[in-house]
């Protein structure tokens, strides 16, 4: 009797998990999913797959690290792995750690389909029966349809995340601008820090959103001229964590960019906020945008004190290397410096 194929899916794209979980049952697979590492090592421990889809991007572990450590363990090291990835980089690298392909993301199901099931008939799983052949026809009009629901999904979220950002800047003059700018530091920042970073939609939305949560903040302390009280403070730093729960159930924002609207304004040395967390427990998109927010609030005219110079700017945030913010952040600022510069110069210049 023919045991059933079995596939794992490690990617913490919830809707592209579902999406590939539809196309392989259709094709008589089991289909195990897994969002992280932890989830991962759980179902490997309970069952053997056929082959296995790995997101290099994962978050809170290196993908390649993770690939190179199936490849070594000896109850995963002959399962066909195929690396899944928005750059072609993190391709060549899984390919040079053991997987025996890549598709680069975004890919169609059939693709993978018709990747895929070779590698497990390769691996020993037997001679394909006639229910292995791919109707392309039938699958085609499957696939075209979740595409198409998922596009729809995905407009209908980014249509949401647009309104948020409209009243947002309904009610604090200037906000649209500052979030235009440091969405441009911050994306060219990460460039140069983290490029893997940018596989994940969601982290440019949390840039563009980081203080979606002012917008229960009221007026009288949003809008202030002068310094804020003690209090005053308090409940503006409440924007962190009523952003990140405004966004909670909107899944274009529920990875990376989720974790920047809450976490921006933690500090390395853990004098931050919401959470107090410190170094490297603060999440790198988190940690990356704190350098660029902070750039755009010294050089941008606020009501409560006039701009200051670029060069006084990125001198602080020299200084500030080591106590306010990640060491290695700062240095990736130091080098990219002029094409940030030039940012400003061109948003001056709009």
């Amino acid at each position: 009797m023919r045991r059933t194929r079995r596939v794992l899916v490690i990617d913490d794209d919830r809707l592209l998990c579902e999406l590939v979980r539809t196309t392989f049952e259709l094709e008589g697979y089991e289909v195990d999913t897994a969002y992280d590492v932890i989830e991962a090592e759980r179902v490997l421990v309970e069952s053997r797959p056929d082959a296995i889809l790995l997101d290099i991007g994962l978050p809170g572990i290196d993908g390649i690290f993770y690939l190179e450590r199936l490849r070594e363990t000896p109850q995963t090291s002959k399962i066909p792995i195929v690396a899944i990835s928005g750059s072609d980089e993190a391709g060549r690298s899984a390919r040079g750690a053991g997987a025996q392909a890549f598709l680069r993301k975004p890919f169609s199901p059939l693709e993978l389909i018709t990747l895929v099931t070779p590698l497990v008939k390769e691996n020993g799983f037997g001679e394909l029966g006639p229910s292995d052949v791919v109707d392309v026809a039938d699958l085609n009009r499957l696939i075209e349809i979740g595409r198409r629901q998922h596009q729809l999904l995905h407009e209908a979220y980014a249509q949401t995340v647009a309104v948020l950002a409209s009243a947002l800047e309904s009610r604090d003059f200037g906000t649209s601008r500052h979030s235009r700018r440091v969405t441009s530091y911050a994306t060219r920042l990460t460039l140069e820090v983290a490029p893997g970073l940018l596989d994940d939609p969601s982290l440019e939305w949390g840039f563009l959103l980081h203080d979606v949560g002012k917008i229960g903040i009221p007026d009288g302390i949003l809008l202030k001229p002068g310094r804020l009280t003690t209090s005053e403070r308090r409940r503006m730093q409440e924007h962190a964590e009523l952003g990140e729960r405004l966004l909670a159930h909107v899944p274009l924002l529920n990875q990376e960019g989720a974790r920047v609207i809450r976490s921006h304004h933690e500090r390395w040395d853990g004098n931050g906020y919401p959470d107090r967390l410190s170094e490297e427990s603060i999440p790198l998109g988190a940690r990356i945008f704190a350098v660029v927010d902070s750039l755009d609030a010294m050089t941008d005219q606020r009501p409560y004190r006039a701009p200051v110079s670029w060069e006084v700017a990125a001198e602080e945030i020299r200084r500030c290397r080591g106590s306010h913010f990640d060491p290695d952040v700062v240095d990736g600022f130091e080098a990219c410096e002029p094409d940030l510069y030039r940012l400003h110069l061109e948003e001056l210049a709009a």
